[in-house]
Protein backbone atom coordinates (compact mmCIF):
# COMPACT_ATOMS: atom_id res chain seq x y z
CA UNK A 1 0.00 0.00 0.00
CA UNK A 2 1.07 3.34 -0.65
CA UNK A 3 2.61 5.65 1.58
CA UNK A 4 -0.05 8.41 2.13
CA UNK A 5 2.25 10.93 4.60
CA UNK A 6 4.27 11.50 1.24
CA UNK A 7 1.31 10.93 -0.96
CA UNK A 8 -0.78 13.39 0.42
CA UNK A 9 1.54 15.86 1.36
CA UNK A 10 0.70 19.23 -0.24
CA UNK A 11 2.63 21.04 -2.91
CA UNK A 12 1.39 24.45 -2.58
CA UNK A 13 -0.32 26.52 0.13
CA UNK A 14 -3.80 25.66 -1.19
CA UNK A 15 -3.57 22.08 -0.71
CA UNK A 16 -2.34 22.66 3.25
CA UNK A 17 -4.87 21.19 5.37
CA UNK A 18 -4.65 23.04 8.89
CA UNK A 19 -2.13 26.18 9.72
CA UNK A 20 -4.98 28.57 8.10
CA UNK A 21 -3.58 31.49 9.98
CA UNK A 22 -0.05 31.19 8.41
CA UNK A 23 -1.11 29.77 5.25
CA UNK A 24 -4.24 31.48 3.82
CA UNK A 25 -4.24 33.60 1.04
CA UNK A 26 -3.17 37.21 2.86
CA UNK A 27 -1.56 35.47 5.98
CA UNK A 28 1.63 37.23 6.99
CA UNK A 29 3.88 33.97 6.09
CA UNK A 30 1.87 33.09 2.91
CA UNK A 31 2.60 37.18 1.77
CA UNK A 32 6.13 37.44 2.80
CA UNK A 33 6.87 33.96 1.00
CA UNK A 34 5.16 34.96 -2.39
CA UNK A 35 6.91 38.47 -2.16
CA UNK A 36 10.20 36.64 -1.68
CA UNK A 37 11.11 38.85 1.40
CA UNK A 38 10.59 36.16 3.99
CA UNK A 39 13.58 36.12 6.59
CA UNK A 40 14.75 33.32 8.37
CA UNK A 41 11.85 31.81 10.33
CA UNK A 42 11.65 29.01 12.74
CA UNK A 43 8.39 26.84 13.47
CA UNK A 44 7.01 25.33 16.19
CA UNK A 45 4.17 23.19 17.42
CA UNK A 46 2.75 19.71 18.05
CA UNK A 47 3.63 16.56 15.55
CA UNK A 48 2.12 16.03 12.42
CA UNK A 49 0.61 19.81 12.08
CA UNK A 50 2.76 20.60 8.88
CA UNK A 51 5.96 22.16 9.51
CA UNK A 52 8.13 20.12 7.44
CA UNK A 53 5.18 20.46 4.33
CA UNK A 54 5.36 24.19 4.73
CA UNK A 55 9.31 24.34 4.66
CA UNK A 56 8.95 22.96 1.65
CA UNK A 57 6.20 25.05 -0.02
CA UNK A 58 7.98 28.25 1.17
CA UNK A 59 10.57 26.27 -0.83
CA UNK A 60 9.12 25.96 -3.85
CA UNK A 61 7.33 29.25 -3.98
CA UNK A 62 10.81 31.13 -3.62
CA UNK A 63 12.37 28.83 -6.18
CA UNK A 64 15.09 27.82 -3.54
CA UNK A 65 17.27 24.67 -3.12
CA UNK A 66 16.50 22.75 -0.50
CA UNK A 67 18.15 21.12 1.85
CA UNK A 68 16.42 18.92 4.66
CA UNK A 69 18.40 17.87 8.26
CA UNK A 70 17.64 16.70 11.76
CA UNK A 71 19.52 18.58 14.47
CA UNK A 72 20.14 15.26 16.51
CA UNK A 73 22.28 14.05 13.27
CA UNK A 74 23.48 17.45 11.52
CA UNK A 75 27.06 17.54 11.10
CA UNK A 76 29.16 21.32 10.93
CA UNK A 77 30.68 19.79 7.63
CA UNK A 78 27.57 19.05 6.23
CA UNK A 79 26.66 23.04 6.46
CA UNK A 80 30.03 24.33 5.60
CA UNK A 81 29.68 22.24 1.62
CA UNK A 82 26.61 24.01 1.19
CA UNK A 83 28.03 27.30 2.21
CA UNK A 84 31.13 27.35 -0.20
CA UNK A 85 29.07 25.74 -3.01
CA UNK A 86 27.02 28.69 -2.82
CA UNK A 87 29.32 31.41 -1.44
CA UNK A 88 29.62 32.92 -4.96
CA UNK A 89 25.88 32.10 -6.60
CA UNK A 90 23.12 34.26 -7.57
CA UNK A 91 20.38 31.87 -5.90
CA UNK A 92 20.87 31.07 -1.78
CA UNK A 93 19.22 27.78 -0.49
CA UNK A 94 17.03 26.84 1.73
CA UNK A 95 18.42 24.90 4.92
CA UNK A 96 15.46 23.27 6.72
CA UNK A 97 16.68 22.10 10.42
CA UNK A 98 14.05 19.96 12.14
CA UNK A 99 13.98 19.14 15.97
CA UNK A 100 16.21 22.77 15.96
CA UNK A 101 16.12 23.04 19.73
CA UNK A 102 18.19 20.47 19.87
CA UNK A 103 21.00 22.02 17.74
CA UNK A 104 24.05 22.67 20.08
CA UNK A 105 26.23 26.39 20.37
CA UNK A 106 28.65 25.46 18.23
CA UNK A 107 26.05 24.60 15.17
CA UNK A 108 24.09 27.72 15.79
CA UNK A 109 27.31 29.78 16.08
CA UNK A 110 28.17 28.69 12.56
CA UNK A 111 24.45 29.76 11.05
CA UNK A 112 24.86 32.91 12.24
CA UNK A 113 27.41 34.60 9.75
CA UNK A 114 25.09 33.58 6.72
CA UNK A 115 22.52 33.97 8.81
CA UNK A 116 23.92 38.10 9.29
CA UNK A 117 24.49 38.07 5.65
CA UNK A 118 21.73 36.11 4.16
CA UNK A 119 23.63 34.04 2.18
CA UNK A 120 21.50 31.71 2.54
CA UNK A 121 17.49 31.15 4.06
CA UNK A 122 17.16 29.01 7.47
CA UNK A 123 14.15 27.74 8.62
CA UNK A 124 13.76 25.49 11.88
CA UNK A 125 10.71 23.11 13.27
CA UNK A 126 10.72 21.76 16.33
CA UNK A 127 7.32 20.50 18.93
CA UNK A 128 8.83 22.75 21.44
CA UNK A 129 9.27 26.55 21.78
CA UNK A 130 12.91 26.88 19.96
CA UNK A 131 13.50 30.38 21.47
CA UNK A 132 14.39 28.78 24.89
CA UNK A 133 17.49 27.09 23.21
CA UNK A 134 18.58 29.47 20.07
CA UNK A 135 21.09 32.17 21.46
CA UNK A 136 19.95 35.46 21.90
CA UNK A 137 22.12 36.19 18.18
CA UNK A 138 20.12 33.72 16.63
CA UNK A 139 16.64 34.62 17.94
CA UNK A 140 17.23 38.44 17.07
CA UNK A 141 18.02 37.67 13.21
CA UNK A 142 14.75 35.35 13.13
CA UNK A 143 11.00 35.25 13.51
CA UNK A 144 9.18 32.38 14.97
CA UNK A 145 5.96 31.35 14.32
CA UNK A 146 4.00 28.66 16.01
CA UNK A 147 1.68 26.04 14.35
CA UNK A 148 -1.12 24.36 16.23
CA UNK A 149 -3.27 20.84 16.19
CA UNK A 150 -5.22 20.49 13.21
CA UNK A 151 -8.86 20.63 13.90
CA UNK A 152 -11.13 17.30 13.26
CA UNK A 153 -13.29 19.17 10.45
CA UNK A 154 -9.61 19.60 8.18
CA UNK A 155 -8.66 16.20 9.26
CA UNK A 156 -12.10 14.51 8.24
CA UNK A 157 -10.94 16.44 4.70
CA UNK A 158 -7.51 15.29 4.60
CA UNK A 159 -8.95 11.52 5.54
CA UNK A 160 -11.67 12.01 2.22
CA UNK A 161 -8.62 12.67 0.31
CA UNK A 162 -6.72 9.46 1.37
CA UNK A 163 -9.96 7.38 1.17
CA UNK A 164 -10.21 8.50 -2.67
CA UNK A 165 -6.89 7.93 -3.29
CA UNK A 166 -6.73 4.61 -2.53
CA UNK A 167 -10.49 3.23 -3.22
CA UNK A 168 -10.95 2.61 0.82
CA UNK A 169 -14.11 1.74 2.55
CA UNK A 170 -14.73 3.39 5.71
CA UNK A 171 -17.85 4.17 7.30
CA UNK A 172 -18.63 7.25 9.26
CA UNK A 173 -18.48 5.56 12.50
CA UNK A 174 -15.07 4.83 11.81
CA UNK A 175 -14.14 7.80 10.52
CA UNK A 176 -15.04 9.10 13.69
CA UNK A 177 -12.60 7.38 15.79
CA UNK A 178 -10.12 7.51 13.42
CA UNK A 179 -9.78 11.39 13.41
CA UNK A 180 -10.94 11.65 17.32
CA UNK A 181 -8.03 9.00 18.00
CA UNK A 182 -5.59 11.28 16.15
CA UNK A 183 -5.17 14.12 18.12
CA UNK A 184 -4.97 16.76 15.90
CA UNK A 185 -1.83 14.58 14.61
CA UNK A 186 -2.53 14.03 10.65
CA UNK A 187 0.74 12.32 10.38
CA UNK A 188 -0.54 9.99 13.22
CA UNK A 189 -4.00 9.28 11.02
CA UNK A 190 -2.29 8.99 7.61
CA UNK A 191 -0.05 6.52 9.30
CA UNK A 192 -2.79 3.79 10.80
CA UNK A 193 -4.96 4.34 8.07
CA UNK A 194 -1.28 3.02 5.99
CA UNK A 195 -1.21 0.27 8.69
CA UNK A 196 -5.45 -0.83 8.60
CA UNK A 197 -5.00 -0.33 4.82
CA UNK A 198 -2.35 -2.97 4.32
CA UNK A 199 -4.76 -5.51 6.09
CA UNK A 200 -7.72 -4.83 4.42
CA UNK A 201 -9.48 -2.19 1.99
CA UNK A 202 -12.88 -2.39 3.80
CA UNK A 203 -11.60 -0.53 7.08
CA UNK A 204 -13.66 -0.58 10.02
CA UNK A 205 -13.33 0.83 13.79
CA UNK A 206 -12.51 -2.72 15.00
CA UNK A 207 -9.37 -3.10 13.14
CA UNK A 208 -8.13 0.10 13.88
CA UNK A 209 -8.76 0.14 17.71
CA UNK A 210 -6.89 -3.47 17.46
CA UNK A 211 -4.24 -1.21 16.08
CA UNK A 212 -4.51 1.98 18.02
CA UNK A 213 -6.41 0.91 21.00
CA UNK A 214 -5.63 4.43 23.35
CA UNK A 215 -6.48 7.65 21.60
CA UNK A 216 -3.23 9.85 20.94
CA UNK A 217 -4.69 13.22 22.76
CA UNK A 218 -5.28 10.29 26.16
CA UNK A 219 -9.46 10.16 24.94
CA UNK A 220 -10.29 13.61 23.92
CA UNK A 221 -10.86 14.46 20.34
CA UNK A 222 -11.17 18.72 21.08
CA UNK A 223 -8.92 20.50 18.17
CA UNK A 224 -8.07 22.72 21.32
CA UNK A 225 -7.05 20.12 23.56
CA UNK A 226 -3.37 21.11 23.98
CA UNK A 227 -4.35 24.29 25.37
CA UNK A 228 -7.41 23.56 27.22
CA UNK A 229 -5.27 21.12 29.34
CA UNK A 230 -2.57 23.52 29.92
CA UNK A 231 -4.80 26.03 30.69
CA UNK A 232 -6.92 23.97 32.99
CA UNK A 233 -3.86 23.21 35.13
CA UNK A 234 -3.03 26.57 35.21
CA UNK A 235 -6.11 27.67 36.84
CA UNK A 236 -6.69 24.74 39.39
CA UNK A 237 -3.09 25.49 40.69
CA UNK A 238 -4.14 29.15 40.76
CA UNK A 239 -7.40 28.12 42.40
CA UNK A 240 -5.35 25.62 45.08
CA UNK A 241 -7.33 23.04 43.74
CA UNK A 242 -4.74 19.94 44.15
CA UNK A 243 -7.06 17.14 42.97
CA UNK A 244 -7.75 19.11 39.57
CA UNK A 245 -4.39 20.47 39.27
CA UNK A 246 -2.96 16.75 39.57
CA UNK A 247 -5.71 15.33 37.06
CA UNK A 248 -4.89 17.78 34.54
CA UNK A 249 -1.20 17.09 34.80
CA UNK A 250 -1.92 13.39 34.31
CA UNK A 251 -4.03 14.23 30.90
CA UNK A 252 -1.11 16.49 29.85
CA UNK A 253 1.42 14.23 30.21
CA UNK A 254 -0.59 10.70 29.01
CA UNK A 255 -1.35 12.78 25.89
CA UNK A 256 2.43 12.66 25.31
CA UNK A 257 2.95 16.33 26.41
CA UNK A 258 7.04 17.42 26.78
CA UNK A 259 8.04 17.47 30.65
CA UNK A 260 9.99 20.43 29.29
CA UNK A 261 6.33 21.96 28.05
CA UNK A 262 5.20 21.61 31.10
CA UNK A 263 7.75 22.78 33.86
CA UNK A 264 8.36 26.25 31.78
CA UNK A 265 4.41 26.88 32.57
CA UNK A 266 4.73 25.88 36.26
CA UNK A 267 7.89 28.36 36.45
CA UNK A 268 6.03 30.95 35.26
CA UNK A 269 2.99 30.49 37.21
CA UNK A 270 5.72 30.41 40.77
CA UNK A 271 6.12 34.32 39.34
CA UNK A 272 2.87 34.97 38.32
CA UNK A 273 0.80 33.95 40.47
CA UNK A 274 2.54 32.55 43.45
CA UNK A 275 5.37 35.23 43.56
CA UNK A 276 6.46 36.90 46.96
CA UNK A 277 4.00 35.88 49.02
CA UNK A 278 6.18 32.15 48.82
CA UNK A 279 9.88 33.19 47.10
CA UNK A 280 10.71 29.16 47.41
CA UNK A 281 8.33 28.49 44.80
CA UNK A 282 10.17 30.47 42.12
CA UNK A 283 13.41 28.13 43.44
CA UNK A 284 11.68 24.89 43.23
CA UNK A 285 9.80 25.16 39.61
CA UNK A 286 13.58 26.36 38.02
CA UNK A 287 14.85 23.14 39.69
CA UNK A 288 11.97 21.17 38.45
CA UNK A 289 13.05 22.10 34.83
CA UNK A 290 16.14 21.96 35.34
CA UNK A 291 15.52 17.88 36.89
CA UNK A 292 13.24 17.41 34.22
CA UNK A 293 15.29 18.28 31.08
CA UNK A 294 18.18 15.72 32.55
CA UNK A 295 15.88 13.16 33.43
CA UNK A 296 12.96 12.71 31.09
CA UNK A 297 10.05 10.66 31.56
CA UNK A 298 8.62 8.38 33.33
CA UNK A 299 10.44 10.02 36.48
CA UNK A 300 10.14 13.21 35.50
CA UNK A 301 6.21 12.79 36.26
CA UNK A 302 6.87 13.03 39.51
CA UNK A 303 8.81 16.16 39.77
CA UNK A 304 6.48 17.96 37.66
CA UNK A 305 4.12 15.99 40.64
CA UNK A 306 5.83 17.29 43.28
CA UNK A 307 6.22 20.99 41.76
CA UNK A 308 2.29 21.27 41.20
CA UNK A 309 0.94 20.01 44.76
CA UNK A 310 3.78 22.88 45.98
CA UNK A 311 2.14 25.30 44.14
CA UNK A 312 -1.00 24.37 44.99
CA UNK A 313 -0.30 24.83 48.61
CA UNK A 314 1.02 27.77 48.12
CA UNK A 315 0.25 31.39 49.29
CA UNK A 316 -0.95 33.33 46.24
CA UNK A 317 0.28 37.23 44.99
CA UNK A 318 0.31 38.43 41.72
CA UNK A 319 2.12 41.76 43.08
CA UNK A 320 4.50 41.02 40.85
CA UNK A 321 2.86 40.30 37.45
CA UNK A 322 0.35 43.58 38.30
CA UNK A 323 3.41 45.90 39.44
CA UNK A 324 5.78 45.32 35.93
CA UNK A 325 2.44 45.19 33.70
CA UNK A 326 1.61 48.74 35.21
CA UNK A 327 5.24 50.03 34.71
CA UNK A 328 5.06 48.77 31.09
CA UNK A 329 1.91 50.76 30.07
CA UNK A 330 3.51 53.53 31.92
CA UNK A 331 6.64 54.16 30.24
CA UNK A 332 4.82 52.83 26.37
CA UNK A 333 2.19 55.54 27.28
CA UNK A 334 5.10 58.24 27.17
CA UNK A 335 6.24 58.50 31.16
CA UNK A 336 9.95 59.15 30.41
CA UNK A 337 11.32 60.66 33.39
CA UNK A 338 14.72 61.78 33.47
CA UNK A 339 16.88 59.88 35.80
CA UNK A 340 18.09 62.00 38.95
CA UNK A 341 21.89 62.74 38.44
CA UNK A 342 22.65 61.42 41.99
CA UNK A 343 21.90 57.79 40.88
CA UNK A 344 23.59 58.26 37.16
CA UNK A 345 26.78 56.30 36.50
CA UNK A 346 28.94 59.19 37.21
CA UNK A 347 27.17 60.27 40.22
CA UNK A 348 27.40 63.15 42.71
CA UNK A 349 25.93 63.31 45.87
CA UNK A 350 24.61 59.97 46.35
CA UNK A 351 23.92 58.94 49.69
CA UNK A 352 25.27 54.84 50.30
CA UNK A 353 22.29 53.58 52.24
CA UNK A 354 24.71 50.90 54.04
CA UNK A 355 26.58 53.88 55.41
CA UNK A 356 23.26 54.87 57.18
CA UNK A 357 22.20 51.68 59.08
CA UNK A 358 20.69 50.13 55.50
CA UNK A 359 18.46 52.62 54.53
CA UNK A 360 17.94 56.35 53.85
CA UNK A 361 15.37 58.55 52.54
CA UNK A 362 16.62 59.95 49.04
CA UNK A 363 14.67 60.75 45.77
CA UNK A 364 14.89 58.44 42.95
CA UNK A 365 12.46 58.93 40.76
CA UNK A 366 12.12 63.07 39.77
CA UNK A 367 8.41 62.79 40.02
CA UNK A 368 6.28 60.50 42.15
CA UNK A 369 4.83 57.10 40.72
CA UNK A 370 3.02 54.13 42.00
CA UNK A 371 3.26 50.79 40.56
CA UNK A 372 3.97 48.02 43.46
CA UNK A 373 1.08 47.47 45.93
CA UNK A 374 2.28 44.51 48.16
CA UNK A 375 -0.56 42.35 49.88
CA UNK A 376 -0.42 40.89 53.48
CA UNK A 377 0.07 37.15 52.26
CA UNK A 378 2.53 34.64 53.27
CA UNK A 379 6.46 35.98 53.07
CA UNK A 380 4.78 39.54 51.32
CA UNK A 381 3.34 40.63 54.41
CA UNK A 382 6.48 40.22 56.10
CA UNK A 383 8.27 41.98 53.06
CA UNK A 384 5.51 44.86 52.94
CA UNK A 385 5.32 45.77 56.92
CA UNK A 386 9.63 45.87 56.23
CA UNK A 387 9.02 48.50 53.95
CA UNK A 388 6.16 50.21 55.98
CA UNK A 389 9.03 50.78 58.57
CA UNK A 390 11.28 51.81 56.53
CA UNK A 391 8.85 54.47 55.39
Amino acid sequence: MQDFTQLLRARNFDELVGQEHLTAEGAPLRVLCEKFVLGHSFFFGPAGVGKTSIARIIAKVMDLPFYEFNATSLKIEQLRKIFEQYKNALQKPLIFIDEVHRLAKNQQEVLLPVMENNSILVIGASTENPFFSLTSAIRSRSMLFELKSISNKSLHLLLQRALQSASLIMDEETKEYLVASSGGDARAMLKLLEFAANINTKINSTLLKSLRPNALAAGSSEAGVHYDLISALIKSIRGSDSDAAIYYLARLIEGGESADFIARRLVILASEDVGNANPQALTLTTSALTSVSKIGYPEARIILAQAVVYLCASPKSNTSYLAINAALESVRSGNILEIPKHIQQQNSGYLYPHDYGGYVKQEYLTKPMKFVALKSIGYEKKMKEWLEILK
